[in-house]
């Protein structure tokens, strides 16, 4: 019998539907990965899930004696004098009755609360948010539920607890347990999830595999609901000329057909559009100079926790440098000291000449609550400028999915994915050259995410990057800057090409806190987990593009052809005939690579689906 069974589920909030009819089932041993846009009723579907909330109506059935445990966003934790005891009190462990049972569940907290790293004796009311997630998730672990219910539980995490959390998860989710999982962590989707539940303008959608093969099926599907809808449009069009022909009309009235027409226009109106896609464009305004920062042993010292020691490295135009490390080993103190806004206490910073720089900060200190989301991109304007085209706020708000009503709400009601959109719309509205973004991809929805790494890598200017999201990292970034001793920073950090995967192949084996040493010669690293095939949004919408450009190039040969083969053509003068034979020899050699291209794109994709 299925774990959970949900048939013609109906939710509503306001008057937006995020269940409409939907269906869905799910049976014992399954990692779901559960995907859509912010605001489509993801966590929402999740309350109901963990029998928080009820469905409007449709019926939702539960496997009888079905333990299950729902972790939230953002974990409230009881008030104690360290977070173990806060858990003790929040898991209600003292109900146990069986004092062997209970004995085994503390044991078993214990045990994750060591796996994940936790500082278990620190007060909870002191914990960074990454330590209360982790502390909340060593909770879920321990009560050993058969079905676990986790939403966005990368946020805040580091890599390596992300890593270590994946162990678990496909370790022990399997078999007669279960698993749901709302993130935006493409890598996390990968690894973990062995299908893929979209939540699609009301309707739920299920795709087997992870994440890779989700992305090959979904852009398939699109383009065939893309085609279907504009037959359908060009038919009712063709329907709704017929009827208003008035007097022939009316002669040839076919009532069977009016019908249908009443029919088609119910069906268009009922239809529910995809929704848009954030429109991100930065203006990189006037270059920087050649040397962007030059950083000469740098040093910096907090009581006795050294967060840089000697660092020396220089950062030149164009560079898109990623800081990558655990919680609290200095990223965000780093940019500030780069930034001029934090004096080191050795060392200096020198920075190039022509910045314009834009700071995407953690906490989004720069957005007051008071303003609205119009007053926060455009004060005192109601047209925004950027690379030298005037574009209305509402237009450019409208960029970045914030419809006409919610520009004069005020920032303090805004959720943590329309704050970050936010933010980045003020800072993008601005010329800037170097961009310093300190995870900005928390709460963005993965066609935010996409979007936003398409941006930056077409972006010419220099871009500073904190991210705990590996695919994000490994798309936008062409150097890293991680500690040396990732597990126990002691404040020395180097330099790495290239993106994620690649600083997890360069860099030395990590010194155990033990010996505090580092070998001269790397050790045997950890094995390094294979990334699943998967097809970008940018090889999805070129696989999209290839045929219509190859249609193109050959019409375009097929002209110069024509010219070449005309009794006239050796009637021009030289110059103008060695370009057309040049320009029909290099088409030949593009019409070869476009159709390379999209055997290997076509063959990817369907490589794709399968896995």
């Amino acid at each position: 019998m299925p774990f959970i069974t949900i048939a013609d589920a109906q939710l509503a909030w306001g008057d937006l539907p995020l269940l409409d009819r939907a269906q869905m089932q799910l049976d014992a041993g399954e990692r779901v990965g559960l995907i859509g846009r912010n605001g489509t009723g993801k966590s929402s579907l999740m309350h109901v899930l963990a029998g928080r909330d009820k469905l409007d109506d449709g019926i939702l059935t539960r496997q009888d004696g079905l333990v299950s445990v729902y972790l939230e966003q953002e974990p409230n934790l009881p008030e104690a004098a360290t977070l173990r005891e806060s858990l003790l009190a929040r898991g209600r462990f003292e109900d146990i009755a069986d004092e062997r049972e209970k004995w085994a569940a503390i044991a078993r907290l214990d045990e994750y609360l060591h796996r994940l790293r936790t500082a278990s004796e620190q007060n909870p009311q002191a914990a960074s948010g990454g330590e209360k997630k982790k502390a909340a998730l060593a909770l879920a672990l321990s009560l050993k539920p058969d079905l676990l219910l986790l939403d966005e539980p990368t946020n805040h995490l580091d890599v390596e607890t992300i890593e270590i959390l994946e162990g678990i998860l496909t370790q022990e989710y399997r078999n007669n347990r279960s698993l749901i999982v709302v993130t935006h962590d493409r890598a996390f989707l990968d690894t973990v999830c062995t299908r893929i539940l979209e939540l699609d303008r009301g309707i739920l959608r299920s795709y087997p595999g992870n994440f890779a093969a989700y992305e090959a099926r979904k852009n398939e599907e699109l383009n065939a609901e893309a085609i279907a809808n504009r037959r359908f449009d060009k038919f009712w069009a063709q329907e709704e000329v017929w009827i208003r022909k008035g007097i022939e009309a009316r002669r040839t009235r076919n009532e069977g057909r009016v019908r249908r027409l009443e029919a088609l226009r119910r069906e268009r109106a009922a239809r529910r559009e995809r929704m848009g896609r954030v429109s991100m464009t930065v203006d990189a305004g006037e270059r920087s100079g050649k040397l962007v920062a030059e950083v000469t042993s740098l040093s910096k010292v907090f009581g006795d926790k050294t967060v840089v020691k000697d660092l020396n490295f220089r950062l030149l135009r164009g560079d898109k440098l990623g800081l990558v490390g655990p919680n609290g080993a200095g990223k965000s103190t780093l940019i500030k000291l780069l930034l001029g806004k934090l004096e080191p206490d050795e060392g200096s910073v020198r920075l190039g000449t022509n910045l314009k720089i834009a700071y995407f900060d953690q906490l989004r200190e720069q957005l007051d609550d008071t303003k609205t989301v119009a007053e926060t991109v455009s004060p005192g304007s109601e047209w925004i400028e950027i690379a030298g085209v005037k574009k209305h706020v509402m237009s450019y708000l409208g960029d970045f999915l914030f419809a006409p009503h919610r520009a004069e709400v005020p920032v303090a009601n805004l959720s943590g994915g329309e704050r970050n959109r936010l933010l980045l719309a003020r800072l993008f509205a601005l010329p800037a050259n170097l961009l310093v973004l300190d995870e900005p991809t928390n709460d963005l929805d993965i066609d935010s995410l996409e979007l936003l790494e398409e941006t930056l890598e077409n972006y010419p200017g220099t871009v500073i990057l904190v991210s705990h999201d590996r695919r994000f990292l490994d798309s936008v970034v062409t150097q890293v800057l991680a500690p040396v001793n990732y597990l126990a920073p002691d404040g020395r950090w180097m330099e790495f090409v290239g993106g994620y995967e690649d600083w997890v192949r360069q860099r030395p084996a990590i010194e155990t806190p033990e010996t505090g040493a580092v070998p001269d010669k790397p050790a045997a690293k950890k094995p390094i987990r294979q990334r699943a095939e998967r097809m970008s949004w940018k090889e999805n919408k070129e696989l999209e593009t290839l045929p219509e450009t190859i249609e193109t190039l050959e019409s375009e040969q097929e002209v110069l052809m024509q010219k070449m083969s005309s009794a006239d053509f050796f009637r021009l003068p030289v110059s103008e005939q060695q370009a057309v034979t040049a320009r029909s020899e290099a088409l030949t050699q593009e019409i070869e690579t476009a159709y390379e291209r999209w055997e290997f794109l076509t063959q990817k994709a369907q490589s794709c689906a399968k896995n």
